[in-house]
């Protein structure tokens, strides 16, 4: 390999990736891999993150597991306790765990709203916060999710807008506050991505089709590939010039 492509070279390297037992998730587990990452994969559905596990085998990494409700803070400062005791080191935080709740707002149940912000919002921030004492040794990098959502609204969804427009924000203030020194944060705004997450969208009762048409991905879908292509630039040093970026791959959602 030379020049860029060398860059991707995580060999040595350790990343925590939640949101690891399917879609997305797991396909960045995959790839980062591919360029040599070892990996602590973190989902709240243990079977589907075994199955990941397995997938993984043939790479020949090295690779630790925990099942996790990342919803709980005390859960989100253990999982980055126990990849720094398992590996020693960590270079990459993939914050990709996410879910959401369609709902007509006056309907939509209190704790639903919550478990969106704690799982979505909430638990980037605290996993962030456990983790960039240990990436500033290793000049490592962080990489939340946005949405296209996160820069415009989408009808029935209010709570994941707001965790995912939170996200830009928080991702710029971290770098900001972290701009003078050895780390890198960043962020992928994907569109509409067939995922476990979309394919299990339920309409709220009465609710306008034509309005949920931009939110399913009717105006385009991205392939999660190409997302979780992005996400191991901004996670090596192929990605050293960005911080503080919100990289759009939306198949033009947001382009107007």
């Amino acid at each position: 390999m030379s020049g860029i492509f060398q860059n991707f070279n995580l060999e040595g390297k350790t990343a925590v990736v939640t949101g690891a037992a399917s879609g997305l998730g797991r396909e960045t587990a995959l790839k980062l891999a591919s360029v040599g990452a070892n990996l602590w994969l973190v989902d709240v559905n243990a079977e589907a993150l075994a199955e990941t596990v397995e997938l993984l085998a043939p790479s020949g990494r090295e690779v630790g597991s925990e099942t996790a409700d990342l919803a709980s803070p005390a859960a989100c400062h253990a999982v980055i306790a126990h990849v720094v005791e398992r590996f020693g080191r960590l270079d990459a935080l993939c914050n990709i765990a996410g879910l959401i709740y369609l709902a007509n707002t006056p309907q939509m149940p209190l704790e639903q709203y919550q478990r969106t912000i704690d799982v979505n919002l909430n638990a980037p921030f605290l996993l962030s916060q456990a983790a960039i004492p240990h990436l500033l040794e290793t000049s490592g990098a962080i990489v939340n999710v946005a949405s296209s959502a996160s820069y415009i609204g989408e009808a029935y969804a209010a709570a994941y807008c707001a965790s995912k427009w939170g996200i830009v924000g928080m991702t710029k203030a971290l770098a900001m506050e972290f701009q003078k020194k050895p780390i890198r944060i960043n962020a992928v705004a994907p569109g509409g991505m067939v995922t476990n997450i979309a394919a299990n969208f339920i309409p709220p009762e009465d609710c306008d089709f034509e309005l949920l048409k931009r939110f399913s991905g009717m105006r385009g879908t991205v392939e999660i590939e190409d997302v979780a292509d992005m996400i191991v630039l901004l996670a090596s040093d192929a990605g050293r010039g960005f911080h503080g970026a919100c990289l759009s791959i939306d198949a033009g959602i947001t382009a107007g």
